[in-house]
């Protein structure tokens, strides 16, 4: 009898242990993955931020109408102008006509009020364009070089004879009466061609009609360059739009590096006493775009990857 009252007080213990720990298990807090009320709060603040950003980045810049920009056919032809156009018009809202010519034909059209601002490689015609009182006022921005370019085969030994000497090869040029093509179109590529004869102590070959070997293309580089190729000549290039176009031609480069084949480019704004018809918030926006730091970069990086180097130097004073 005393055993059986033992066994069951240690029956009523276990059952009461076995309350105990149920309760505990009723009341512990469930594990659940759903946010509280706060942090569900702070996504959507979030999401609505990135929302708004988004929105805001998406939100094209008001169209404002055209500008004329008037520039020589190195720019175009060697893909520069395709390649950092848009980016102009992304910031400003301005799209650009462009009139590619000669640098002489170029300074003709702010002069005429048929363009509204300039991008051309004549310095010395170009500060003469502005104390004219056509120009607002005349920037550096960018920069290359000149060639000489002609048959692989080179008949005239310039690359072998002469490297870097661009004056002596000219006279050589001439006293080998080799083929030789010219821009003749008073262009920025013309002007300099001309120099370059007076330094080597030469009038230029044009103005002499005996001078057979000196074909006066009046063409734009891209096509003085093809002419150049086919009739197995000589002529003088930028670098740029011969690299750009190398491909198609069967040139090599005779004669660089010399210091008096440094080529310069400037941007100039058309003053508004030329014409009515100026757009000059449109001019100035170009001038102010295609100096900015931004733009610089652009052009530095144009032409890297397709040909190792790029075919112009900014070189744009910031902060002017």
């Amino acid at each position: 009898m005393k055993m059986k009252k033992v066994l069951i007080a240690m029956l009523l213990v276990l059952a009461m242990l076995a309350t105990a720990c149920g309760g505990e298990e009723a009341t512990e807090a469930p594990a659940t993955d759903a946010p509280t009320e706060e942090a569900t709060e702070a996504v959507d603040t979030t999401e609505e931020a990135a929302d708004t950003t988004e929105e805001a980045q998406e939100e094209p810049v008001e169209a404002k109408g055209e500008i004329i920009l008037s520039t020589t056919t190195s720019t175009e032809d060697s893909g520069l102008l395709d390649a950092i156009l848009p980016d102009f018009t992304d910031k400003t809202g301005y799209t650009v006509k462009v009139v590619a010519v000669g640098t002489g034909a170029a300074l003709q059209n702010g002069r005429d009020g048929n363009a509204d601002v300039l991008l051309v490689h004549a310095k010395a015609s170009e500060e003469e364009f502005v104390e004219e009182g056509y120009g607002v006022e005349r920037f550096d921005v960018m920069y290359n070089d000149f060639v000489i370019v002609g048959p692989e085969a080179d008949p005239a030994g310039l690359k072998a004879d002469y490297g870097a000497d661009v004056k002596g090869a000219l006279q050589h040029i001439a006293e080998e009466k080799a083929a030789f093509v010219s821009r003749g179109d008073d262009s920025g590529t013309h002007k300099k061609e001309l120099q370059l004869w007076e330094a080597a102590e030469m009038t230029d070959p044009g103005e002499d009609a005996a001078n057979e070997w000196y074909t006066s293309a009046g063409k734009g580089m891209g096509d003085v360059l093809t002419m150049a190729s086919e009739m197995e000549a000589y002529t003088m290039t930028d670098r740029a739009t011969y690299l750009a176009m190398k491909d198609d031609l069967d040139l090599v480069i005779v004669v660089e590096g010399a210091e008096d084949l440094f080529n310069q480019y400037g941007v100039i704004a058309v003053d508004a006493s030329v014409s009515d018809g100026i757009n000059t918030e449109g001019g100035q926006a170009f001038v102010d775009w295609i100096l900015a730091p931004e733009t610089q970069e652009l052009i530095k990086g144009y032409g890297v990857e397709e040909y190792g180097e790029p075919l112009f130097v900014p070189n744009a004073q910031i902060g002017r």
